[in-house]
């Protein structure tokens, strides 16, 4: 099974199914005398775990990372990092209905038609469990982007919207990011999207939502001009999330109903620096990153293992029904947030390194 790794100069490769004895991960190319430890990993695995409030799933999860490799007294030495977590709440048995069918929107079917087997525990290598892993290479880069970069480059993500309601940007404040169980930069929101989701669970259904994830302090000209634009790549890199059905930068789709006046962001020299008037391109011009923030949104679609009943098809070929039990996210967008964080620094700091190798710092 290839296509288990990401990025080029700076590359992670993960391993491990949801309910197997362990997942992990192997990052490669980061500098060496870089300071690393477990602590600098797992604050942001502690905002991705499971089971945290009511609008999760109840897996209960610690994700204590551990590192086996690459750090010596503390510091990178330029070898790869290797990375593991234990599973320690698997419920294998919670899937034991689903053995001969395939569950609705989930990836059961094509796995299957592709390999002539699949792993029913949770999804295996499709669940989003695996996610996890992601966010811990993602802890390494934002440590490359600290250590390489003059002025600090900050990455923060934030819901949206659920469903169909969506936050008033005009009540936007990151500070509120961290004080909710949504990752709302609206507070006012915050309940209705309770109330909304608590019906979603008990009718036994599911939410979609849209995350917006910004990065500030990009140093211009990270990119490649054609077939590595850095939207690009940010595009692959969201899209391979679990559940993500489209990515926008910038004005995104909102683009086509702009005038090519109001589309284009003006520039003007300010204390001898180019400043830009608006950022409607989200950061990137040419697929080379313009200095301002990068600006990206995705949309996540409803959690696939529902307890409504379904009409799906066994391996056999016969017509049934299913309904999914165990534990699972009303809306999995919610923790999708920190992983699109994590992927976002995983990009920058592969184009950083890149960069670095062809044109210096």
């Amino acid at each position: 099974m290839p296509g288990n790794a990401f990025g080029q100069a700076f590359r992670f490769t993960t391993w491990g199914e949801s309910h197997g004895p362990a997942i992990g991960c192997v990052v490669d190319g980061v500098p060496p005398r870089i300071a690393l430890a477990e602590s600098d990993i797992q604050p942001w695995l502690d905002r991705r775990a499971p089971g945290q409030s009511r609008f999760t799933t109840q897996r209960r999860e610690p994700d204590q990372v551990r590192i086996l490799s690459g750090v010596f007294e503390g510091e990178t030495t330029g070898a790869p990092i290797s990375l593991v977590i234990e599973n320690v709440d698997q419920r294998p048995k919670d899937y034991g209905d689903i053995v001969d069918k395939f569950r609705p929107g989930h990836a059961d079917y094509t796995y299957w038609t592709k390999y002539g087997l699949r792993d029913h525990r949770g999804g295996g290598r499709a669940s989003a469990r695996e996610t996890a892993m992601r966010v811990a290479a993602g802890a390494i880069a934002r440590k490359i982007l600290d250590h390489l970069l003059d002025e600090p480059v900050v990455i923060r993500g934030a819901l949206i919207q659920i469903g169909t309601m969506a936050i008033d940007r005009e009540r936007w404040d990151w500070g509120e990011v961290e004080r909710n169980d949504f990752f709302s930069p609206d507070p006012e929101i915050v309940e209705a999207w309770s109330a909304f989701l608590d019906q979603t669970r008990k009718n036994g259904s599911s939410a979609g939502a849209v995350i917006e994830v910004a990065a500030e302090g990009v140093p211009p000209g990270l990119g490649e001009p054609a077939y590595d634009k850095i939207d690009a790549d940010l595009a692959k890199a969201i899209m391979s999330i679990n559940a993500v059905k489209g990515v926008e930068i910038g004005a995104g789709f909102g683009a086509a109903v702009l005038s090519g006046e109001d589309n284009a962001d003006e520039m003007r020299m300010e204390d001898g620096r180019v400043a830009f008037l608006t950022n409607r391109a989200g950061g990137v011009l040419g697929g080379i990153s313009t200095g301002q923030d990068l600006v990206i949104r995705f949309a996540v679609k409803p959690t696939s293992s529902i307890l409504t009943p379904r009409k799906t098809v066994t391996k056999g070929g016969e017509n049934t029904e299913i309904s999914t039990k165990g534990r699972h996210d009303p809306c999995v967008g919610i923790r999708a947030v920190p992983v699109g964080e994590a992927m976002t620094a995983v990009v920058l700091a592969d184009h950083l390194l890149r960069h670095r190798a062809q044109c210096g710092l």
